[in-house]
């Protein structure tokens, strides 16, 4: 029987979906797999079916690990880079993809080089006044602005001001979550996300069907309580025409191609009204919560969760990309 550590939990303020995520993959675990359960609270002590252990006598006792962090730490790469130095099979991407990904404004330098269109951006360093940031945000972008960290996920830390006065608060507001914040130009349309999954179905990427993420109120963003009160309207598969259904996917494979990801990614997107697409991030461990939005689209092609949870792990095992 194959020993498989689902990781979760951790030290970001994803803490809880992480727990999600996790408690998820152990509930539909195939019956190949023994379950061993890797918390690692928020203070950072690792534990094993609940008793405290070191990673390194964890790792020796799996075989392979279902990475069901997110966040820094978990999704950022330095997970990644422990278990490499232990020779552990994990799923998801690797240590410099988790990092790209994580860091929002170098990943979409790569993205811009390669013709991608992405939202433009005014970086805020940990060492620059919230202040004067905020004045060189509203001399090069329009109102509203979108701030957010630069590495947070789950659109943790996530506001739109439409306010000069309101945005130097905001870029605090953010640092919270970390010391470099994006401030965006806001792009009007549809958002609209997109997974792909690896050597499924005879391609080596996989384009699942896009949702559309539309809030109770047109106004509000997509942030972390809109994604996990329930009450935010997900369409899939999105109400698409060919030609724009095959651009969102045609970007999602990109965008998981460029940072070199692994298994599996999730890329947010925006149309504008003008049928323009923009790409606003690529997640490397999109979340598999009852309330997430990769499994939806799995499930819209017939892909169970017990069999995407094989997939992965078989991915993993096999050290196939």
């Amino acid at each position: 029987m194959i020993r498989a550590g689902v990781l979760r939990g951790g030290p970001s303020s994803e803490y809880h979906v992480s727990l999600e995520t996790g408690k998820m993959v152990l509930a539909n675990l195939p019956l190949r797999y023994r379950p061993v359960d890797i918390l690692i609270s928020r203070n950072g002590a690792w534990h094993e079916n609940g008793l405290p252990k070191t990673p390194e006598k964890i790792f020796r006792s799996v075989d392979v690990v279902f990475n069901a962090l997110h966040g820094q730490f978990g999704e950022d790469g330095t997970v990644q880079a422990l278990m490499d130095r232990h020779h552990v099979r994990y799923t998801g991407s690797g240590r410099v993809p988790s990092a790209l990904a994580m860091q929002k404004h170098l990943a979409r330098e790569r993205f811009a080089k390669a013709g991608i269109a992405v939202p433009r951006t005014i970086v805020v360093h940990g060492n620059e006044n919230a202040e004067e940031a905020a004045r060189r945000a509203v001399r090069s972008l329009h109102p509203p602005w979108i701030v957010k960290p630069a590495a947070a996920g789950s659109s943790v830390g996530l506001a739109k001001i439409g306010m000069p006065s309101a945005l130097a608060n905001a870029i605090a507001t953010a640092r919270e979550h970390g010391s470099i914040v994006l401030v965006e130009e806001y792009i009007r349309g549809r958002e609209l996300t997109c997974g792909v999954l690896e050597q499924f179905r005879n391609e080596r990427h996989y384009a699942l069907p896009a949702v559309e993420i539309v809030p109770k109120n047109p106004e509000r963003l997509f942030d972390f309580s809109a994604k996990y009160d329930g009450k935010t309207r997900e369409i899939c598969p999105a109400a698409l025409d060919p030609r724009t259904k095959t651009a969102v996917a045609a970007l999602a494979k990109k965008a998981h191609e460029l940072l070199g990801c692994r298994a599996y990614s999730r890329s947010d997107t925006m149309l504008t009204p003008a049928g323009k697409l923009y790409l606003l991030e690529i997640n490397t461990l999109p979340g598999l919560t009852g309330e997430s939005l990769f499994p939806k689209e799995t499930t819209a092609i017939g892909l169970s969760f017990p069999k995407l949870v094989d997939h992965l792990l078989q991915l993993a095992l096999l050290g196939v990309s």
